[in-house]
């Protein structure tokens, strides 16, 4: 993911103007944010935060929550709505990255949207309940291998980055761990902390402050390095998991929004997650800030699919 991000960075900033000016009368009446998961999530703080510096601009947001189906049915509904400008998905890498390598979807991942903006990348973390008899990954396979169909892990819903990691550990380590998806990766995090279930892999952006209160117990972190926020905890990869999956939220548009429609977009996001202050609450929680648009976002979007749908075919991952 870093690579990629390194490789598309320099020209993030130009295109994001590139486009041309919107017509003079854009936005001429209120645009609404598509955001396909659960309320609190890092999609829907991407779009609380566009929808609060908006709307000090005079600019009317309606941010609306469509979670279902691991993000597709909020996903279809910006694919099937009319490219006038006023309707954005706030996309991930779940329902345009994963899942079209999973299961049949509705759209396009590349036909039906046109790529707006990059606003977040954040890596995941594996975290246990207290009452999980590990400190560490190695404890937790003994365990596990002792105990098997015992332990259960947590997901944000089928296709997502915490099922993928999740499937790709159980696959690495040898071990037999209970799938259970939720809608969303607040209530999976809420039951999780409740002891309803074992273990899962959450982004490290909200994990943080259940590890931080000790409702949950941190093992690992699904990078290639380790991260800053939690510097002394050690990767999968140096615990012999070599598991490496992260999340992304970004802008999307319907297929033959106007440019200049995307134009402005880009530009505003930009402008807004470009600042100590929009960037901020994020790079504290161990996420990055890529600012890459259009053309750019694009060449990620494709180059995280290929990524993606190598690992799920590799390790022979399946849709329950």
């Amino acid at each position: 993911m870093k690579a990629c991000r390194a490789a598309l960075c320099a020209m993030a900033v130009t295109l994001a103007f590139s486009s041309g000016s919107p017509a003079q009368d854009y936005p001429s009446k209120p645009i609404k944010l598509i955001v396909p998961t659960a309320a609190a999530g890092i999609g829907d703080i991407v779009a609380r935060q566009l929808q609060q510096k908006l709307s000090e601009a005079n600019v009317t947001i309606v941010v609306e929550n469509r979670p279902g189906a691991a993000g597709v049915i909020g996903t279809n509904e910006v694919a099937r709505a009319p490219a006038d400008g006023y309707t954005f998905l706030v996309g991930n890498h779940a329902v345009l990255a994963m899942l079209p390598h999973l299961q049949k979807i509705p759209y396009d991942p590349f036909k039906s949207f046109t790529p707006v903006f990059l606003a977040v990348e954040v890596p995941n973390i594996l975290v246990v309940h207290p009452s999980v008899p590990a400190a560490n990954v190695k404890e937790l396979i003994a365990y596990a291998k002792a105990n098997p169909g015992k332990l259960t892990y947590a997901s944000q819903g089928v296709g997502t980055s915490g099922h993928i990691a999740g499937e790709l550990f159980k696959l690495h380590a040898g071990v037999d761990i209970t799938h259970v998806p939720y809608k969303g990766a607040a209530p999976a995090a809420q039951d999780l902390a409740a002891g309803h279930v074992s273990m899962m892999f959450d982004v490290v952006s909200l994990a943080l402050g259940s590890i931080h209160a000790g409702r949950v117990r941190p093992l690992g972190v699904a990078t290639k390095q380790r991260v800053g926020v939690l510097p002394d905890l050690p990767t999968l990869t140096e615990q012999g998991v070599p598991v490496e999956v992260g999340a992304w939220f970004g802008l999307f548009a319907p297929a033959g929004t106007p440019p200049s429609a995307v134009a402005w977009m880009s530009r505003e996001a930009h402008k807004i997650f470009a600042t100590p202050e929009g960037s901020g609450r994020f790079v504290k929680q161990g996420a990055a800030v890529p600012l890459l648009a259009t053309d750019a976002f694009g060449s990620f979007v494709k180059i995280e699919s290929d990524r993606y749908g190598d690992v799920i075919r590799k390790a022979g991952i399946k849709l329950e």
